[in-house]
This record gives C-alpha cells, sequence and structure tokens, in this order.
C-alpha cells in the first residue's frame, strides 16, 4: 500500500476528515472527531490503526510488520509496516476494522449528522 491508496481508501468512508493536529507531516483520518488512522507523509512507512485489544495482540504475534501503536495507547493501537509481511488486502481491513471500532461507539445523534 502506497499513500496514495491509503488516502483514497481512508477517505471513502462515510464521515471522513483528514487534518494534521500533531504536524505538517502527520496526517490523521477521523470520524465524528475521532481518530481511526494516521500515517506520517514524508516517509510513508508505517500507518497507525486503532484495534481491538485482543486482535492486536494476536496480529502482532502473526506478523512481524505489527507492532504496539508508536505513541499511542499500544493495548489499543497497532502500527502497521506497510512493505512487511502484512498483505494490503489485511491492511485493508485493519482500516475497515480501525474506523468501525471509531464509529460504532460515536453517540446516534454525530452518526445522524454524518
Amino acid at each position: 500500500m502506497n499513500a496514495e491508496s491509503f488516502f483514497e481508501y481512508c477517505t471513502k468512508k462515510k464521515g471522513v476528515e483528514e487534518c494534521f493536529p500533531f504536524d505538517n507531516n502527520t496526517l490523521v483520518f477521523k470520524v465524528g472527531g475521532k481518530m481511526f488512522a494516521l500515517a506520517g507523509l514524508n516517509e510513508f512507512d508505517s500507518i497507525n490503526l486503532k484495534s481491538d485489544p485482543q486482535r492486536a495482540v494476536e496480529l502482532r504475534e502473526t506478523f512481524q510488520g505489527v507492532l504496539p501503536g508508536y505513541h499511542m495507547n499500544k493495548k489499543h493501537w497497532n502500527t502497521i509496516k506497510v512493505d512487511s509481511d502484512v498483505p494490503e488486502k489485511l491492511i485493508q481491513e485493519l482500516i475497515d476494522h480501525s474506523y468501525e471500532l471509531v464509529y460504532n461507539y460515536l453517540p446516534k445523534r454525530i452518526k445522524d449528522g454524518l
């Protein structure tokens, strides 16, 4: 997965906004004002995605390219190395999973406004 395909995949989701809240390099994708994905653009080598805690551990044990979330809550976030043993189809599934985790916990009034 490259930066362009990552951007396109994330922005096609309902209610997604992108921003740079940390610096001019770290692109953050949010739904309902909550982060579900982020990546550095200068060196697009990894992405951070939210994950169910049990699944996060399973992924880290299965793939060398899945690490505890860099600068994130390591229980709920994984860093996925994009040029690793993690297949692109799985990366897309993990983006979907991250989005759904955040979206499903949004209040109904926020979901209705998206």
